[in-house]
């Protein structure tokens, strides 16, 4: 029996498909379109999808969407209606949307599968996030905490996960949301009016928490259960080009306009902003703790997540164990809209942790045979050096031993916005400098973007503090964690990181102290393991750092001919595409449309 769950037309556009119970496939549209965060139909997904499972629109039995089309249209109706007159030409955009997409979700469906006409079940918004992070956890039983900008009216959602059953008990509704104040702060420093913009997170590790008290005095009042109301009167509701308003900017100055240099005032919001809805976060989950009983906690809402980073919930949290699903955005619903079907509609019996480890790590989307990748190497001229197996790992340890930074393609496509090992460029953590060099020369970005660091399961203790309990949940994956040895933020002053700086990891390692680290068992990720210990072996350092595989304004690659084309249009030195090596400087042949770097800075 085969379900396929879909997102579409609001946040990360994905689909995904269960056989059996089993999950077999899983993307975002955005790796297929190159559109970063398409929120249209995901076509490309759901072709994908078919394509893996050998199946056409007959071999669906059931489709699934996450999110109530109406509910949301009434939700939106009654935001409208109460800022009327002054909604009403932002109404009559959102309802001419409203009419041409989610009315028309049966025939989109249909034309988009072939002539699919099998049911199609509608997934509340917080039960598909609830579901895609317990259903695919290893946990027999949890507590649930979702929290994202708002999908119909909840915005945070606890609840409690046994066996197939799920129940979501308590939630706070739109328009009072930790994601609205988010975005609100991320369009203050000048960035995307979004909660989930890594960019508000990264600066934040720069700044002070100069602004916390005139953020809980005027704009959230933070019950002690963790409940809490926004000072609407800040805000434009419903958005209308700008999210915050006059009253915003007595309290904390105009955004940043674009161009201009991040500073003291930006970091400042940033950090402020992160430690009240971390705080926020904290007393949720300990009133959520004492409302369950429950020992281990999941998560899913990008706003929950991106909250979470700071560590503050392993840290300090109540719960002994956490688990965070590889994709907790919009896209990753699709996949627990498929999921809450199998087991709530269809009451199907769960198997805690029985998955496959390419479902647990996300590794879920397209993947290329050898033969697949020689072939686009030969079509398009690249010089390349076939390996064996067992030197791919040695020789690509050797060149970031060296001080190359390398491109990574290896198994198949990750599944969510984080790279987790199979599209990632890399780099020797312990210099400092070569996070400069990777913004600067490689990712084409602002100088203070922050770089994840990859650890092997087994040596990561020597390097970072995690309760022990997250590391079976992969918590480490997504939640920034104290690094524990090893001295030098150099290169967050302009001082530059250097292999005498002694054991320390400088390159991952944040101002503040903390680390975006991901802990990589080799049961889940062989490939990626294996190099890992082999830096060690090399270097006697087990930590790189990694970031995702891709050109400025676009999404991580998909295919072997993105990742060629990304290494030839950055400064990478080499990549490594499944067993074949390629170095910059052994290759002859030059890209089409070289004056590509231009039409992206002009917006192109």
């Amino acid at each position: 029996m085969h379900l396929l769950g879909i997102s579409a037309f609001h946040g990360v556009a994905a689909a995904a498909l269960l056989r059996d119970g089993t999950t077999l496939a899983a993307a975002a549209e955005e790796r297929f379109s190159r559109r970063p965060r398409d929120s249209r139909f995901p076509s490309g997904a759901v072709a994908f999808c078919l394509r893996e499972a050998g199946i056409d629109a007959e071999g669906v039995d059931v489709v699934v969407l996450h999110g109530k089309p109406v509910s949301r249209f009434m939700r939106d109706l009654e935001v409208h209606l109460a800022c009327a007159p002054r909604a009403f030409r932002p109404f009559l955009r959102a309802a001419g949307a409203w009419m041409q997409e989610t009315l028309r979700v049966p025939s989109i469906v249909s034309n988009a599968l072939g002539g699919y006409g099998g049911p199609i079940l509608y997934c509340e918004g917080h039960e598909s996030h609830a579901a895609n992070a317990f259903y695919g956890s290893p946990f027999p039983k949890a507590a649930i905490l979702v929290c994202d900008d708002g999908g119909e009216w909840a915005t945070t959602s606890l609840g409690r996960g046994e066996g197939r059953r799920i129940e979501l008990l308590r939630e706070m509704r739109y328009p009072h949301s930790l994601g609205l104040l988010l975005g609100a702060f991320s369009e203050a420093c000048g960035f995307a009016p979004r909660a989930a913009d890594p960019r508000l997170l990264e600066i934040a590790a720069l700044g002070e928490p100069t602004y916390v008290d005139r953020i809980r005095d005027r704009l959230l009042d933070l019950r002690e259960d963790g409940s809490f109301r926004v000072d609407l009167t800040c805000f434009n509701l419903p958005p209308n080009g700008r999210l915050t308003d006059a009253r915003f900017e007595a309290l904390f100055g105009p955004p940043r306009e674009p161009g201009l240099p991040v500073g003291r005032r930006e970091r400042d919001l940033a950090r402020s902003v992160q430690d009240v809805v971390g705080e926020a976060l904290l007393r949720i989950a300990r009133h959520l703790h004492g409302l369950t009983g429950e020992e281990n906690l999941v998560l899913s809402g990008e706003t929950a997540v991106r909250a979470a980073a700071d560590g503050r919930l392993a840290r300090e949290g109540p719960f002994a164990r956490l688990w965070i699903p590889p994709a907790p955005d919009d896209g990753g619903a699709a996949l627990g809209a498929a999921l809450h079907a199998w087991h709530g509609y269809l009451e199907r019996d769960r198997n805690p942790g029985g998955g496959s480890a390419e479902a647990r790590e996300g590794f879920l989307g397209p993947g290329f045979t050898e033969e697949e990748i020689g072939a686009v190497l030969d079509r398009v001229g690249a010089q390349s050096e076939r390996l064996s197996w067992e030197d791919v790992p040695r020789e690509a340890a050797r060149l970031l031993a060296e001080g190359r930074i390398v491109g990574w393609f290896q198994g198949r496509m990750e599944f969510g916005p984080l790279p987790r090992g199979n599209r990632t460029v890399l780099a020797d953590a312990r210099r400092a400098d070569l996070r400069e060099r990777m913004n600067r020369e490689v990712k084409y970005r602002e100088p203070f973007r922050l770089c994840a660091a990859g650890v092997p399961f087994e040596e990561a203790a020597e390097y970072f503090e995690v309760r022990s309990g997250s590391f079976c949940a992969q918590v480490a994956s997504t939640v920034r964690a104290l690094r524990r040895r090893g001295a030098g933020v150099g290169g967050h002053d302009g001082a530059r990181g250097t292999l005498d700086d002694g054991p320390g990891v400088p390159a991952v390692t944040h101002l503040d102290g903390s680390a975006l680290a991901q802990v990589v068992r080799r049961e889940e990720n062989p490939p990626f393991h294996d190099l890992l210990q082999s830096f060690r072996t090399r270097t006697g350092c087990a930590v790189l750092l990694q970031s995702s595989l891709n050109l400025p304004g676009e999404p991580t690659v998909c295919t072997p001919l993105e990742a060629y084309r990304c290494f030839m249009r950055t400064e990478m030195d080499a990549l490594v595409l499944g067993p074949f090596l390629l170095e910059k400087g052994k290759q002859r042949t030059l890209l089409e449309d070289p004056d590509w770097r231009r039409r992206f800075e002009e917006g192109g």
